[in-house]
């Protein structure tokens, strides 16, 4: 695996990443108004199945912020993985990074449970419990990131 992880660090693109000047701070910032976005549309989702903003229709509002954290998510992962690139080797010994890859796992399993549940029974009951989930792990999520530049 080391190889592998390596080997990403001296793709073409990655050293071009690492010799830019502005590159790599634009990404970083891209990265971060991604998971901005992608966790005020979670929070807002989430507040919204648990009860919170009773004057706005779910599904439509429940509906715009899927798309919405479903867009952010993308713009995560390829900031994030280019992010990543810089210092693949450095990164995928990290406990903390480890621990925030399985919590986006997680989180990405309680999203499809939601949605393949979504429609099947009203507010409350196993929703209830998805949309505390999915704050919990979202917000995790945050931290552990928030962690791998400081624990390193």
């Amino acid at each position: 695996m080391d190889g592998l992880f390596a080997g990403i660090e001296q793709l073409a693109l990655v050293r071009g990443l690492k010799a830019s000047f502005v590159a790599y701070p634009v990404i970083n910032a891209l990265h971060i108004m991604s998971i901005g976005a992608l966790l005020t549309s979670v929070w807002l989702m989430d507040l919204r199945i648990l009860g919170a903003f009773r004057s706005l229709p779910q599904a439509a509002f429940v509906a715009l912020l899927r798309r919405t954290a479903l867009s952010a998510f993308g713009g995560a992962l390829v900031t994030g993985s280019l992010l990543f690139s810089v210092r693949a080797s450095e990164y995928a010994a990290m406990p903390i990074f480890l621990a925030k890859m399985a919590l986006i796992v997680l989180a990405g399993a309680n999203f499809l449970v939601f949605v393949r549940r979504a429609g099947e029974e009203p507010a409350g009951g196993v929703a209830t419990v998805l949309a505390v989930l999915s704050l919990v792990l979202w917000t995790s999520v945050l931290f552990a990131g928030r962690f791998i530049g400081f624990l390193n």
